[in-house]
């Protein structure tokens, strides 16, 4: 449909129960129309707001890469093969071989509190027990060795809020080597520099980042998919954008790059929580 030339929006409503009474669609509720004999152009990315698809089409036009280039996956971490063979009882209590959610609470064994004496031989995994985040050891051998391992990143939610444009991202922290994480999250960027993955942390906080990501989040869903019209930006010293300033300034140089209207600048405003 949204490749369809004769298809067109007449009218959205992204809060389902104002059309449906004691209703909750995820995405909201939109009213179509197909004319076989018109030609509306076709929809490709939709929104209701005209000033949100002037301020993608700008984006588009710098043709930079995305940043969902460096976004990860769901399941990156995974259990290795040595794994089922030492601790066959302990896999049972998993479904597949990625490290689930559910780990934390049910590998007791294979899944420490505290750093056992030969810790050199541990890495951390980050995860939730009944929705707090801690981290836990676990042997190295007994993870699929993954690049990502031995990098800085940014961990953010894979789900988060309810779609609503502007919304904030729930606590993205950064971690660093030797650290891996649980299906709970994604990550964003791998690198050597902890002040790069630093600087991807304000960038995600940004009030820009936010609302280009908000063209596809537009329900709980966090994945690497709604991440595809967020610019991918240089996080190093000789990035375009001053790293060291704070998100709110780093926000109007983003505005200043992507030549954005005060009316444009004016909708972000307005429409997008801040973060600190």
């Amino acid at each position: 449909m949204l490749k369809d030339k004769h298809v067109k929006v007449l009218e959205y409503t992204q809060k389902s129960s104002d059309v449906f009474a004691n209703t909750d669609i995820k995405g909201g509720v939109a009213i179509t129309y197909r004319d076989v004999f018109q030609d509306f152009g076709a929809i490709e990315t939709y929104s209701p707001y005209n000033e949100l698809n002037s301020i993608k089409t700008k984006v588009a036009e710098q043709g930079e890469l995305s940043l969902m280039s460096v976004v990860t996956n769901r399941g990156l971490y995974k259990w290795s093969n040595l794994a089922y063979v030492e601790l066959p009882e302990e896999m049972k209590l998993t479904a597949d071989s990625r490290v689930a959610p559910s780990s934390f609470e049910r590998m007791s064994t294979i899944l420490l509190k505290t750093k056992p004496e030969d810790g050199n031989e541990y890495i951390q995994i980050y995860g939730n027990v009944k929705a707090e985040r801690m981290f836990k050891w676990v042997r190295k051998s007994y993870i699929t060795e993954v690049s990502n391992l031995f990098k800085f990143k940014v961990l953010v939610p894979k789900a988060n809020g309810s779609g609503a444009l502007g919304e904030t991202l729930s606590n993205p922290v950064v971690c660093g080597p030797q650290i891996g994480f649980t299906e709970t999250y994604i990550s964003i960027g791998e690198t050597d520099s902890e002040n790069e993955a630093l600087a991807v942390l304000k960038y995600i906080k940004t009030k820009f980042a936010r609302v280009m990501l908000g063209i596809l989040k537009v329900t709980q869903n966090n994945a690497k998919p709604v991440w595809k019209y967020v610019p991918l930006q240089d996080f190093s010293s000789n990035s375009d954008i001053d790293w060291s300033k704070s998100v709110a300034d780093i926000d109007q140089q983003l505005y200043d790059k992507y030549e954005l209207s005060p009316e444009e600048r004016t909708f972000i405003e307005t429409h997008v929580k801040e973060m600190e």
